[in-house]
């Protein structure tokens, strides 16, 4: 036994050791974490458990026959974040650049497989060069079926991919199919084709930086959802994210306690916002003074930046937050934000994550680029995602709440479960000047003193129709609240809904306006 268990030793070594020394060494002078270090960093300590260590590729041809390590480029198995089990797979550079062949994808597949059969999130930790020429069609047939249980997981288990290296051609599809990407300043890059190739075909000079760096993806592609400065930072983000989210699509996310008083005042908010409604205010403010410790992680925080995604707590218990942001373009709806808002709201209901809405909103985009664009359809996918959803559904009315997008803003009458009005709501079919100008056309055009007469019929559209007390006359709201009580108002009516079981319409699926 002892000779046999030498033996076992040996080769475990072998495959712990898969890249060899000098390309170990030549992966870590770029500043990277080599394939094993990244799990251990991530998972609980001694948790992980390797599966398909001594996995090896059966190709020939063009040398392969010569060299076959051990792990065959990726390492895969299962262990814990936070006490809670994970499955994941991190792809090891240092052997064949990290590129998939057939036993490689079939590893990652066999993981996916078992993470999607046990209700366990998936984590991919990817640094690749895209398929392993040598083997063909056989690396994109596995990259096929590894796409294929990308979409058959998902709204069943978070997918998470998270972009240490290069991803380029059919690698990028997995990580666009998951429901996270992170993606690391400098290191990362995600392309369909390279620069080479991009100026062999369109003549444009491009660096791989300004093509596919991550900078490129979080605020102008919107793949990427959060960019850190390095790996560490990244997998830290990763794990904090994961207390966010259940396991599976069957179990609620976890709470947790942070002693902040779910009754509190947020008297601050009573200051917040200014004077004129045409001046901006930021809220991630409200947001902070409202959720527990002020603790708000947003996701796709430089992209689309006039509407705000993220998570928060509020008494412990997750909830998502989608709100406008006045600071920017005055919080109005265009193609980007819409898409970006429809992705968070399908995500977090398919994860049972209640959502809260803080709403100032002064219309959609106006625009030849915007039309042109498919505005129309665009933002027709974030109304869809809200009626489409069936977690709790909280909105809070800030200031303006105008036309067809504050219906879209998770009104009352797409599905809204309860929703409340600051004093300072602005609740109109459109700004007070826009309609004065429409409304007494001939009467300005007739008048002597236009400006007075304007300036009159302003002020009395907004005491007569710009305030939230006719919508609560007629339960398009549920109450008009002190800005001070919205902690308060918003823990009450989450603990009340989350006895809320909706259930839709038996179908295959529904048509999203793609």
């Amino acid at each position: 036994m002892a000779e046999r268990l030498a033996q076992l030793e040996a080769r475990k070594a072998q495959a712990r050791l898969a890249g060899g020394d000098a390309a170990i060494e030549r992966h870590r002078a770029k500043g990277k974490m080599t394939a094993r270090e990244r799990i251990e960093y991530l998972l609980d300590e001694d948790t992980f458990q390797e599966l398909d260590m001594m996995n090896r590729h059966v190709a020939s041809g063009m040398g392969l026959e010569d060299s076959r390590p051990y792990t065959d480029g990726v390492i895969t198995g299962y262990g814990k974040i936070d006490g809670r089990k994970v499955c994941v797979y991190s792809q090891d550079f240092t052997v064949f650049g990290g590129a998939l062949g057939e036993t490689h994808g079939e590893k990652i597949m066999k993981i996916m497989d078992l993470a999607t059969t046990m209700g366990l999130p998936i984590i991919g930790l990817n640094d690749g060069a895209g398929a392993r020429i040598q083997e063909g069609v056989a690396a994109l047939h596995a990259y096929g079926g590894i796409f294929h249980r990308n979409a058959k997981a998902s709204g069943v288990v978070p997918q998470i991919s998270v972009i240490l290296g290069p991803c380029a051609g059919g690698a990028v599809y997995s990580p666009a199919l998951t429901d996270f990407i992170f993606m690391v300043k400098d290191t990362s890059h995600m392309f369909i084709t390279g620069p080479d190739v991009v100026k062999t075909v369109t003549g444009e000079d491009v660096t791989l930086e300004e093509l596919g760096g991550a900078l490129t993806h979080a605020t102008k592609s919107g793949v990427a959802n959060f960019v850190m400065p390095d790996e560490k930072s990244v997998l830290d983000e990763v794990r904090y994210l994961l207390s966010f989210l259940p396991s599976n699509n069957m179990e609620e996310p976890p709470r947790i306690m942070t002693g902040d008083d779910p009754d509190r005042l947020c008297e601050d908010l009573r200051e917040l916002l200014p004077t004129s409604p045409n001046q901006p205010y930021d809220m991630k403010k409200v947001i902070a003074s409202v959720v527990d410790d002020g603790d708000y992680m947003e996701v796709h925080a430089t992209y689309a930046q006039q509407i705000t995604c993220g998570f928060a707590r509020i008494d412990g218990h997750a909830v998502g937050i989608v709100s406008n942001q006045p600071q920017i373009l005055a919080g109005v709806l265009d193609i980007q934000s819409s898409e970006k808002a429809a992705r968070f709201v399908r995500t977090y209901d398919a994860f049972n994550v209640p959502i809260i809405s803080f709403v100032d909103v002064p219309g959609f985009m106006p625009g030849v680029d915007q039309e042109y664009g498919g505005i129309i359809r665009h933002g027709a996918k974030l109304l869809y995602a809200f009626c489409e959803a069936t977690v709790p559904r909280i909105s809070i009315i800030t200031r303006k709440a105008y036309g067809g997008a504050y219906v879209v803003m998770n009104s009352k009458s797409i599905g809204a479960d309860l929703a409340f009005a600051w004093p300072t709501a602005e609740l109109a079919v459109m700004g007070a000047s826009g309609a004065v100008e429409i409304v007494h056309r001939r009467d300005l055009m007739e008048s002597d003193d236009q400006a007075t007469l304007r300036a009159q019929l302003v002020e009395d559209y907004e005491e007569r129709y710009a305030t939230p007390y006719i919508a609560a006359e007629r339960g398009f709201i549920d109450d008009v609240i002190d800005p001070a009580e919205t902690r308060r108002v918003l823990s009450r009516s989450l603990d009340l809904l989350r006895a809320k079981r909706e259930d839709l319409p038996k179908r295959k699926h529904g048509n999203v306006p793609l």
